[in-house]
């Protein structure tokens, strides 16, 4: 099953006949219920944590730190990413109890929001990781003086919102058995922008694994331990983004197999293999929105003792 599929509540799995085994059901209540009682509980904890830690994280980097480093704004602009993130979760955490209840608009518009956090969010870890790996690798060069690293959040912005408008553009409101869900126009629509994602976190997780190895082996062959500090909290939270979203999205290309009826995904208990996969790795990625900040405070000296400012503020 696709990213949309098993997020509907309430589908009837008893009816689904898969196309090899026409003489066997394929009953899926299980999976249903798995969903529904833990996705929602899930995602709330996951909305709170998010939206506590990004904020203190924005409000760090607005009191204490200076925004002329391109770190701290890839850091700022990798808050308010996930802070979008966030945004959407609410909306699926209701939609697995009740199914889908905001109407076409709101069906698309979350959907559009949703996946401008998902690709911002990958497009600055990206930037910052690749800004890591000049800084160490090529410490000489001038190339942070380069104008198109200053306008880089706008055009990432842009560009997120554009590959971002298909989701939307080609997202409705449909019925089945009563009940009502977001997903695409078509399966064919739901296949390309499954593959769409593999490609472009492949092609992140690339560039992301270049410049961390080459980083590795210029602090290796280092005297000083001052570049090792610089570059921990690039390899953690790079390390942790690969751990949360490569099984997701090696599950997501899966279930797109199932889809297409190719042997042996077509298989009842495979398929509900899958399902709870989809799931468990779903979970773990969505969770990483609400990460980062933890890896800022507990991997950077600085941001720690800048929460623990704010801290005594207010428990003075």
């Amino acid at each position: 099953m696709t990213d949309e599929e098993t997020m509907y509540p309430d589908y009837n799995y008893s009816d689904y006949i898969l196309p090899e085994y026409e003489a066997e059901l394929c009953h899926k209540e299980e999976v249903v219920k798995f969903g529904s009682m833990i996705i929602p509980v899930f995602f709330t904890i996951v909305v709170v944590l998010s939206c506590i830690g990004n904020i203190l994280v924005l409000v760090i980097l607005a009191l204490y730190e200076s925004l002329k480093s391109l770190t701290n704004i890839f850091i700022l602009n990798l808050a308010l990413s996930d802070l979008l993130f966030t945004f959407g979760l609410p909306f699926w955490a209701s939609y697995y109890i009740w199914g889908w209840t905001f109407g076409d608009g709101g069906c698309k518009a979350v959907k559009f929001l949703f996946y401008v956090g998902f690709y911002s969010s990958v497009l600055f870890l990206t930037l910052m990781t690749i800004q890591r790996y000049m800084a160490v690798v090529h410490p000489l060069s001038d190339w942070e003086k380069c104008r198109g690293f200053s306008v880089a959040p706008f055009i990432i912005w842009i560009l997120s919102g554009a590959v971002s408008l298909p989701n939307s553009l080609y997202s409705k409101v449909t019925h089945y058995f009563d009940n009502t869900y977001c997903e695409y126009d078509s399966v064919k629509v739901k296949f390309g922008i499954v593959y769409f994602q593999n490609a472009f976190f492949f092609i992140a997780f690339l560039i992301m694994g270049f410049c961390c190895a080459r980083m590795l082996w210029s602090i290796t062959k280092s005297q000083t331990n001052e570049k090792h500090k610089t570059v921990k909290l690039t390899f953690v939270i790079a390390l942790m983004f690969f751990i949360g979203w490569a099984p997701y999205n090696i599950v997501m290309f899966l279930n797109t197999l199932t889809d297409q009826n190719i042997k042996p995904f077509t298989d009842c208990e495979l398929s509900i293999r899958l399902d709870y996969a989809y799931h468990t790795c779903r979970t773990l990625a969505f969770s990483n929105c609400c990460l980062n900040p933890l890896f800022y405070i507990f991997v950077d000296v600085k941001f720690r003792n800048h929460l623990k400012m704010i801290l005594q503020k207010i428990f003075k």
